[in-house]
């Protein structure tokens, strides 16, 4: 177990911080990876609720691949993602597709977001932008309002001016990758590429339709083999997902029969919580 969660779980006053409920604002001000003792890469708890120790940067530029969004210092995974990306990047340069851009994968000691994410907190998720093609250095550093939306919102169909074959090629290199257990993608866009695949419909399960993501994808990893304190999600349905539960979402929303009650968040895992009260974290604070 890491030195720095044995040396937190000591003490009456610890165990009283343990049971407090942490903010995002206290991952936030994580700036750099938490070491692991033992060099290897601790994902903890669930993609939602979750941390990571050991996290690591993708590096801003490499074959096929140019990291975006700099500022938010969003763009920390776990090992295996990192190799994931720098893979999927290569696979695209030899595809003769452009640069593939890569925006949030997850903050250095991962855990809740202020802003635009319930998930990505264990380093297993990463966001890869619709829009393709190198940025300049100002660009990539704040990318705010340079997404390329290729969904007709109003119409629920991906939109046939900006859609083309590269966006296709990025999505099925990205799913047929080994490591890979979901893709989430704009309903729009699964029933494109439900449409689009041809015989060829292997992967097409692992693309997932979910709200919003109109201007990118969601890759998601399943937990490492060697990850004892990772959550693993249920295996993805059987089948292409291309029939009545793909359809089901371009239906009218049906009339809510309840009260809407607040949202309760869970507290962080407990070794999460250990990280936000170790005696150690002035070393990865700001």
């Amino acid at each position: 177990m890491n030195k720095i969660i044995l040396k937190t779980a000591v003490g009456l006053t610890a165990l009283f911080c343990f049971s407090l409920q942490a903010s995002p604002h206290d991952w936030q001000q994580i700036k750099r990876p938490i070491p692991s003792e033992n060099g290897k890469a601790q994902p903890i708890g669930s993609y939602s609720n979750g941390c990571i120790i050991g996290a690591e940067a993708l590096p801003a530029k490499g074959d096929g691949y140019q990291v975006i969004r700099m500022n938010r210092n969003r763009y920390y995974g776990h090992p295996e993602m990192i190799k994931y990306l720098k893979r999927l990047g290569e696979k695209a340069k030899a595809a003769g597709l452009p640069t593939m851009l890569v925006g949030d994968i997850a903050m250095p000691g991962g855990g809740r977001f202020l802003t635009g994410h319930a998930s990505h907190q264990m380093g297993l998720d990463a966001d890869i932008w619709l829009r393709m093609g190198a940025m300049s250095d100002a660009d990539a550093l704040n990318s705010d309002g340079k997404g390329l939306l290729v969904v007709d919102r109003k119409a629920q169909r991906v939109d046939d001016r900006i859609w083309n074959n590269n966006h296709a090629t990025l999505i099925k290199l990205a799913a047929q990758d080994h490591g890979v257990t979901r893709i989430f993608v704009n309903p729009a866009i699964k029933l494109k590429l439900c449409q689009t695949a041809g015989n060829d419909r292997g992967w097409l399960h692992k693309i997932r339709p979910w709200f919003g993501h109109d201007s990118h994808f969601h890759v998601r990893l399943k937990c490492p083999v060697d990850a004892a304190h990772c959550e693993e999600q249920a295996s993805v349905p059987s089948g292409d997902g291309c029939g009545n539960e793909l359809y089901s979402w371009f239906e009218p929303a049906k009339p809510s029969t309840g009260s809407n009650k607040p949202k309760v968040v869970p507290p962080e895992p407990f070794l999460c919580q250990q990280i936000l009260t170790s005696p150690n974290r002035s070393e990865w604070l700001e």
